[in-house]
């Protein structure tokens, strides 16, 4: 496994990884009516600002091909996003890029991220704490059940 950063160009190819993993994975966490808008939305106005600040990381297999990704809002100090391909779960992925996410982060300031229901036993185990249920009001005009959770700087 090798890592890089993600630039523009990799948007649509991160997305397409990111629509898949919410429809398979997010799936058992909430409903179909949630689930289709939510994966049908397009990339946020946001991503091509972060990943032309370098705030993006990406994990590919000795061949280029995309493992998984995460996103760095450093201004907020927060995790945006992390995806792993649903087929290489459990292998690491997610750890590894969270580990390289937490390297971009000020170590003075805690680290925040808003988790899918589906992803907060994972962030759990990386040190992070819930803080408190929350609708996250997604561009999709869903209203996504999520969990504000924060990483002591």
């Amino acid at each position: 496994m090798q890592f890089r950063t993600g630039t523009d160009d990799d948007v649509s190819t991160l997305w397409a990884l990111r629509t898949r993993c919410v429809r398979e994975l997010c799936s058992s966490h909430y409903p179909p009516e949630v689930i289709a808008p939510w994966s049908a939305s397009p990339p946020p106005v946001q991503y091509s600002r972060l990943l032309g600040q370098g705030g993006c990381v990406v994990a590919e297999d000795d061949r280029g091909n995309v493992l998984g990704f995460g996103v760095f809002d450093a201004e907020g100090n927060e995790i945006d996003a992390l995806f792993v391909d649903p087929d290489r779960g459990g292998q690491g992925i997610g750890q590894a890029l969270i580990q390289r996410l937490l390297a971009l982060a000020d170590p003075t300031r805690e680290v925040v991220l808003s988790a899918s229901l589906n992803a907060v036993p994972f962030y759990q185990r990386q040190g992070f704490v819930a803080e408190r249920e929350e609708l996250y009001p997604h561009p999709s005009g869903v209203a996504l059940a999520s969990v504000k959770m924060r990483r002591p700087g």
